[in-house]
């Protein structure tokens, strides 16, 4: 009787739950999109072929406009995002993707194949859609 284990991989668990935005927009632009487009995370797009991704989540909002007082209606997203982002393979394991998020201190990171953003995975996909995914089916939490 085998006992092998069946590798779930970053492509069966991550969600579809962003949008891609200009790095230009106020963060009050960036919220309407958060929740016009039900997004948990918004990949900030490249401006050209040498730059990298960016991504905002609505803790760096928090931390970085809210908790410092500044306005979202003049404060551009640029100045707050996280830029460049740590990405993760389509192919890869979720175990190292937990490891990798534990390494650097992440909580969410997109997918990300021949320069494309297919999706993005977070510690609660990996967790409900990597362990539990016969049982419960969620998104990036």
């Amino acid at each position: 009787m085998s006992t092998e284990r069946k590798v779930v991989r970053a492509r069966d668990v991550m969600t579809d739950a962003f949008a891609i935005i200009d790095g230009l927009i106020t963060v009050q632009d960036a919220l309407l999109v958060f929740q016009q487009q039900s997004a948990e995370v918004l990949i900030i797009n490249k401006r050209n072929p040498d730059d990298e991704y960016g991504l905002l989540l609505l803790s760096d909002i928090a931390k970085k406009v809210i908790a410092k007082d500044r306005s979202p209606d003049r404060v551009n997203v640029y100045e707050v995002m996280a830029k460049p982002v740590v990405s993760v393979a389509p192919e890869m394991d979720i175990r190292y993707c937990s490891r990798l998020f534990e390494n650097f201190g992440l909580a969410c990171a997109p997918v990300i194949k021949d320069d494309k953003v297919l999706g993005v995975v977070s510690y609660g996909s990996i967790v409900l859609k990597g362990l539990l995914k016969n049982t419960i089916n969620h998104d990036c939490v």
